[in-house]
């Protein structure tokens, strides 16, 4: 990823849903004024998927998600039809085409997209084709009591429509600070970053660039160092840092060297509280003093990559779990978008920071958690919590 670019999961995920053929790819391009999509008049030309980062004024950094029509009964329907609903956990912004008087399909989503709370726009296509359009219209909103935007993608007829709602949502959607709770105005921030295997010579791991970032617009001092200069860091300031972020997997060394004065934290637990359910984290931390022989333990990454020697999912945190409980665990790992259905054997998960997601997508999979449940906690606070500093460190 480039440092010019903001990552994906801090973009706003507009997505569009919608049956086969009602248009929704040749929507996405006449907003974008780009062929984004694939437009056929073939059933089903959208199979998995699509998405466009992209820059809209008014609204800022986003992500447009084209998805396979919700009526899909092809022979890979059922498969195309999954990956559209795990589009939704994902969606900060869901838009619904229409395009036919028969909208049964549709009204069952749009039941599903409001239970989980998502911002909703209605969009009636194809008003260039559709007789006595004005007629489904009153139909539609009279069922589903909200105004159904009218346009054609065919002739651009209305598109701005569409923008104009787009951005009032954004509007309203807040954008969270990472160590605004923390911090103020001239706090001087030290970063301890090992540069390890995980993090590939010549870059940093995304939480700490989005961290540094995100200090630098706080008008925060930031330094960086590694661990092993950490004490030299310390003697080389005037002050003591007024907070010490460090890597969770370096807690254990650093917090019986740093000043008493300066708070401490670790980019997991920071990313806790910025991507998912700090409160939930720290009760489901409390499972681990009560892990039996033979408990299975999810481990979660939201990234996916090639493991490594002293990999934290499948080496650190196992390792740690094993010396603090004293029981043989049974480790499981899921990557990427590959969050198992059934959670009904596990006694707990334990969820990477999220970076790569965003925060709509961890709050969902936290949900479908406790309604399982099932404990859950993520990296930072599991590692503080074993290593008996959860109260002593900054949330």
């Amino acid at each position: 990823m480039s440092l010019k670019q903001t990552p994906i999961g801090e973009r706003i995920h507009i997505s569009f849903f919608g049956k086969t053929n009602s248009g929704k790819s040749s929507i996405i391009n006449s907003l974008t004024n780009q062929e984004i999509s694939i437009v056929s008049d073939i059933k089903g030309t959208t199979t998995d998927p699509v998405l466009k980062s992209m820059e809209i004024i008014g609204v800022g950094a986003c992500v447009l998600i084209d998805t396979a029509g919700f009526d899909d009964d092809s022979e890979l329907g059922i498969k195309r039809i999954e990956k559209t609903k795990q589009i939704l956990q994902k969606s900060d912004i869901a838009v619904v085409i229409f395009s036919d008087e028969n909208i049964e399909e549709e009204t069952k989503w749009i039941l599903d997209i409001k239970s989980k709370n998502i911002p909703l726009i209605l969009v009636l296509n194809k008003i260039d084709t559709i007789k006595n359009y004005e007629h489904l219209q009153k139909k539609i909103e009279e069922k589903l009591n909200q105004e159904i935007l009218c346009v054609s993608a065919k002739d651009k007829t209305n598109i701005n429509k569409i923008l104009d709602s787009i951005k009032e949502i954004s509007e309203k959607i807040e954008l969270d600070s990472i160590c605004g709770h923390l911090v103020k105005d001239n706090d001087t921030v030290l970063l301890v970053m090992p540069q390890d295997i995980q993090a590939p010579k010549g870059r940093l791991i995304l939480p700490q660039v989005q961290t540094i970032r995100d200090l630098l617009e706080l008008k925060c001092i930031v330094i960086c160092t590694t661990t092993d200069k950490f004490s030299d860091a310390i003697n080389k300031l005037k002050n003591p840092p007024n907070l010490i972020i460090v890597d969770s997997q370096i807690f254990g060394k650093i917090y019986p060297l740093k000043p008493k004065d300066s708070l401490l934290t670790s980019f997991s637990v920071l990313f806790s509280r910025y991507k998912g359910d700090i409160n939930e984290f720290i009760i489901g931390a409390n499972a681990i003093d009560n892990l039996k022989d033979n408990d299975y333990i999810l481990i979660a990454e939201a990234c996916t990559h090639n493991p490594q020697d002293g990999d934290i999912a499948r080496v650190k945190l196992p390792n740690m779990l094993k010396k603090k409980t004293g029981k043989e665990l049974k480790i499981d790992i899921c990557s990427g978008n590959n969050f198992p259905k059934d959670l009904s054997k596990y006694s707990l998960i334990i969820h990477c920071g999220g970076c790569m997601f965003n925060k709509k997508y961890v709050l969902n999979r936290i949900d479908s958690v406790k309604k399982n449940k099932v404990p859950i906690t993520n990296y930072g606070i599991a590692i503080a919590h074993m290593l008996d500093i959860l109260d002593k460190i900054e949330k």
